[in-house]
């Protein structure tokens, strides 16, 4: 049986509540799809993430549509509406947080260095978790900070795994600022360095937003393939043994990140 929170819903997003309305709990589900998305999604595919008969999830888009929550392009694809959108709440961010917490903990006990989560919303990228490093000298991090698209390990990870309008917009949102002499501006370099992190599937950062320290970071992706949310490891330079120990730190990101990812799949499903 699984875990219920006070409004008795289950960790799946399901519910034990007579008075909870499925039908509304649907609209909301399809809405935070749709913004999650960084394209505009077809019947077909909301269908398939939704689940339950087409017809169904067509008459529930109708209805979306004729009270103004989502709109349709010439393709037929839905998108939010512009004046809707920031009025839809992050669902993804309860379960994101429900499973990441024990796998950053864990992370942390064994690297003994500082494990954090962070979410993509509509304009920024946010830290939704933390795990302290037990070491008295560590990198921090808190929950709620607002993260570097184009300087930290965590945004890197995240902005590189988007399209590139949605990259874009992110950029343009926080502001591409100097924190170190260390720190990438040039628009060209970032844009290299996006198609780096792509390719080899992690984000590293040195002295870039704090001198001294160093951060790793491996995004979680969504079935569309571009990232929800990242995971990372920060820890001071001088800890930082060799390429060895580099290559292994990035190992058991990308162990963690897939392990969360499979959980909120299976979430998901259920």
């Amino acid at each position: 049986m699984e875990p219920s929170d006070s409004n008795g819903r289950g960790a799946a997003g399901t519910t034990n509540d007579r008075y909870y309305s499925q039908a509304v709990g649907r609209a909301f589900e399809a809405l935070e799809l749709i913004k999650g998305s960084s394209k505009p999604l077809s019947l077909q595919e909301l269908t398939a993430q939704l689940g339950g008969a087409k017809a169904s999830i067509f008459r529930l888009l109708h209805t979306l549509e004729a009270v103004g929550y989502v709109t349709r392009d010439e393709s037929g694809a839905y998108t939010l509406s512009s004046d809707i959108r920031a009025l839809i709440p992050k669902q993804f961010v309860r379960p994101l947080v429900r499973v990441s917490q024990p796998v950053i903990k864990r992370l942390a006990r064994e690297l003994r260095e500082t494990a954090s989560v962070a979410a993509l919303f509509d304009n920024h990228i946010e830290v939704v978790a933390v795990a302290e490093s037990p070491q008295v000298m560590r990198m921090g991090n808190t929950v709620g900070r607002i993260i570097q698209p184009h300087a930290s390990s965590l945004g890197r990870s995240i902005t590189a795994f988007q399209s590139e309008d949605r990259r874009d917009h992110l950029l343009s949102s926080y502001g591409i600022y100097r924190y170190t002499p260390k720190t990438m501006t040039d628009e060209l370099e970032l844009r290299a360095e996006f198609e780096r992190i792509r390719e080899r599937g992690y984000a590293a950062e040195f002295e870039e937003t704090n001198l001294q320290g160093c951060c790793f970071g491996v995004p979680i992706l969504g079935e569309d393939g571009h990232a929800q949310a990242s995971i990372s490891v920060a820890m001071p330079v001088l800890r930082l043994q060799d390429g060895a120990h580099q290559a292994h730190i990035v190992e058991r990101l990308k162990q963690a990140a897939e392990t969360i990812r499979k959980a909120l799949t299976s979430r998901r499903s259920l």
